[in-house]
């Protein structure tokens, strides 16, 4: 056997590994200060923090502590005062607000403890508000979306027809329709009792699952808590402890 034969036989065992992808978040040093009057506030103190693509992610902390805050950076909701939050591998802060809301149009959704659904909307007409105006084939997406969530049969219901862990679904079928990268999740199981909160979170973990999604969540919720493969603490706007997969 000649020489260039071997080499291609044993080559593939030297191939090298895939590069890792890319983190879905990537904070340096946030800060974010609030003034009240003469009175300042400082709601985060210099986080850094790596949030690497397919998390589910727990923020925890009392309140206070800053978790909301650190979202809505994330979320593209607010800037930092000072240091750098890369999401989806761009710098929101550099954007026109234009584009910015376009940006995260495309690639956060929402997910609240009040669910925030209209109540003079059915569940598919609330889903459908969650992709971007003129888009094609809205209710088709909006109805494999609340499939995806085992709620085809409450297509027409209204929120007040459905129970909580229902509607949150219908919330859940709202934030995942457009294929977000990111999702965010602020006490999604705070009002919902064990069985629903389990249900919602299995629903959650299919869509990372099929779609690759992240998710990263606000809460207090211990149930929601210990079903996580990161979790983050904070206090007094700072990291205090690290579990799971992050860096």
């Amino acid at each position: 056997m000649s020489t260039p034969d071997i080499i291609e036989m044993i080559a593939p065992s030297f191939s090298m590994p895939a590069p890792p992808a890319p983190p879905i978040v990537n904070l340096t040093d946030i800060r974010k200060v609030h003034r009240l009057g003469n009175v300042t506030v400082e709601a985060l103190a210099g986080v850094t923090l790596t949030i690497r693509e397919d998390a589910f992610l727990a923020v925890t902390g009392p309140s206070g502590s800053g978790k909301s805050t650190l979202l809505n950076i994330i979320g593209c909701l607010d800037a930092p005062t000072s240091g750098v939050a890369e999401i989806c591998g761009v710098v929101p802060a550099l954007m026109s607000d234009n584009a910015r809301t376009d940006f995260r149009s495309r690639e956060i959704g929402f997910v609240f403890q009040s669910y925030s659904l209209v109540p003079t909307l059915s569940a598919v007409q609330n889903v459908e508000m969650g992709l971007p105006r003129g888009e094609r084939d809205r209710r088709e997406r909006a109805l494999t979306a609340l499939e995806e969530v085992s709620l085809a049969d409450q297509a027409r219901r209204r929120p007040s027809e459905m129970s909580g862990g229902q509607q949150q679904r219908v919330a859940i079928a709202r934030a995942l329709v457009k294929r977000p990268s990111l999702v965010l999740a602020d006490e999604p199981t705070a009002n919902l009792d064990s069985h629903s909160a389990e249900l919602v979170l299995d629903v959650m973990m299919e869509m990372r699952s099929r779609f690759g999604t992240s998710f990263v969540f606000s809460t207090h919720d211990p149930r929601l808590v210990e079903r996580m493969d990161q979790i983050v603490n904070l206090r007094d706007g700072k990291i205090i402890s690290q579990e799971g997969h992050v860096s």
